[in-house]
């Protein structure tokens, strides 16, 4: 089994293109080689559990970190494109919601049409049971890697697997509150370090926030993976090293950068505070000033809420009153 789906994983129907993929790719599309090296760590995390394939957040967060660290800036990648796709491929079979039917030639720009037309896809049993083995899996991905990339994409697309792996074991070790720093984790070098540390500490945060920014409140998601939502963290990691729960927020790119700056903060109550300097000038503050005095969106359960300590550090060292 293991050398029949070698074989199918090294023959792999993708587009050639010499003017539009880098050399990083032999000039083929990676679409497909992505995706299944996502499933491949998703499998390997315990976060597919089934030989059903979802359309996930996640599935397609991790395609999207394969993604940018291969393919040249502004080079736009869709998961939704490689999900349909593979239905060329002999171990990959979509799973059409009840109404509708699963038909060749179809063009699905966004993960949100793919999730309206199939429940996900199903692989076959025994390349599952492969995936689950680790040797199995990683003798699986070594195919795909050194199949579809030259040696500069290998490196940064091994690298990527090995980051991907370590930091969901960094998440998991933010959320239980145990984490350490950084010297818990095996990293070649100090670059792979901080992307296991930064990856590891967004992924924590914006999940147990459910992607909602905690001041604004706002909530958006791309059909493609994509949120607005950023890992802030209360007081500088430089100063602390604290990667806990308890240090971070989750803040859409502007209350990050009004919270950073002393704009805006959080009062003992758990309350947005808007600073009075947002007036100044020919400032035009829009709808933060309308935030002031709101209670915060906070995490499901108390044990990650910000920690009050932390937040007074803010309010006296970074907050303009």
């Amino acid at each position: 089994m293991l050398s029949h789906y070698t074989t199918l994983f090294k023959k792999l129907r993708v587009d050639k293109n010499r003017n539009y993929y880098p050399d990083a790719t032999t000039h083929r599309a990676p679409h497909k080689p992505f995706l299944l090296l996502s499933i491949i760590d998703l499998t390997g995390q315990g976060r597919i559990t089934s030989n059903v394939i979802e359309p996930s957040f996640e599935l397609a967060d991790t395609f999207n970190s394969y993604w940018s660290t291969v393919m040249p800036p502004g080079r736009r990648g869709l998961i939704s494109y490689p999900f349909y796709h593979m239905r060329s491929e002999p171990f990959w079979k979509l799973i059409p919601n009840p109404g509708y039917e699963d038909r060749p030639g179809q063009n699905f720009s966004s993960m949100a049409k793919i999730r309206e037309v199939y429940a996900g896809a199903r692989i076959d049993e025994p390349l599952y049971a492969l995936l689950v083995d680790p040797v199995f899996r990683e003798r699986l991905r070594t195919a795909l890697v050194q199949t579809y990339f030259d040696p500069a994409g290998q490196s940064m697309v091994g690298s990527q697997g090995l980051i991907n792996f370590a930091a969901d074991a960094y998440a998991a070790d933010v959320k239980t509150g145990v984490h350490e720093g950084l010297e818990s984790f095996a990293a070649s070098n100090e670059e792979d370090a901080v992307r296991i540390r930064d990856q590891g500490f967004r992924k924590a945060i914006v999940s147990l926030y459910d992607h909602r920014c905690a001041l604004c409140g706002i909530r958006m998601l791309t059909p493609d993976g994509h949120t607005v939502v950023e890992a802030a963290h209360i007081v500088a990691w430089s100063k602390t090293r604290d990667d806990r729960a308890t240090n971070g927020l989750c803040l859409c790119r502007l209350c990050h950068w009004s919270f950073d700056e002393g704009l805006m903060s959080v009062g003992k109550n758990y309350e947005v505070l808007v600073s009075k300097r947002v007036r100044v000038e020919a400032n035009n503050p829009g709808h933060i000033l309308t935030l002031s005095d709101r209670p915060i969106f906070m995490p499901g359960q108390d044990r990650f809420r910000p920690d009050q300590n932390n937040l007074a550090h803010h309010r006296q060292e970074i907050f303009m009153r």
